[in-house]
């Protein structure tokens, strides 16, 4: 008797799992994802009317959400494919220019590593951090100076970043620039970054 109540009710148990694996399977694959994978997927595939729904949604923070693996944001992703058009959209639409990934990198430092200088000049007058530093306490300046990049090294100094901040090393910009020698287009530009802040403390320069 036993084995037939123990067998009936197996029975019946697999019945049910197997209507419940069904179910789930007839769920829409997009539907087991969350709000922030799909819009991340859709910043990746250029889905603008879909990302200007989601950043729609009344008290949306969905701009700033994360990849769960790798930390990126959506900035990380438009600054990464070198799309001005969708940097500027995103830093518009109230994205924050310092969020790092999970290596701690920021938007500004991945677009000075791309050379992509378009984009730092977007992100600095979005408010982002010209001083920050990798692992190592390097800044964007000092890796324009390591390059010789002085475009960029340009665009940095205007604005605000800082020639004497220190690596860990304890070296700044402005020692790199100056071990360069005088070729260095960037140590150039310091110096002419100094004498414009100088004269803008205390007076027109008397020529």
């Amino acid at each position: 008797m036993n084995t037939g109540f123990t067998f009936r009710g197996g029975l019946r148990a697999a019945v049910l799992f197997a209507a419940a694996a069904g179910l789930a399977t007839s769920v829409p694959a997009a539907a087991q994802f969350s709000d922030g994978y799909k819009f991340l997927e859709a910043v990746k595939k250029r889905e603008g009317d879909e990302v200007t729904k989601a950043l729609s949604e009344p008290g949306s923070t969905i701009i700033n959400t994360r990849n769960i693996s790798t930390g990126e944001s959506a900035l990380h992703i438009v600054v990464e494919r070198r799309d001005l058009v969708w940097v500027k959209f995103l830093l518009q639409k109230g994205a924050n220019p310092n969020i790092r990934d999970n290596k701690g990198v920021t938007p500004l430092e991945l677009a000075a590593s791309l050379r992509f200088i378009e984009a730092i000049e977007a992100l600095a007058e979005a408010g982002a951090d010209v001083d920050e530093t990798n692992s190592t306490g390097e800044t964007a300046l000092m890796l324009a100076t390591h390059i010789r990049d002085g475009e960029m090294a340009k665009v940095l100094l205007e604005h605000g970043a800082n020639p004497d901040k220190t690596d860990n090393s304890g070296r700044t910009a402005r020692e790199y620039a100056e071990l360069d020698g005088r070729t260095s287009p960037v140590l150039a530009l310091i110096q002419s970054s100094d004498t414009e802040k100088d004269a803008g403390t205390y007076g027109p320069a008397i020529r």
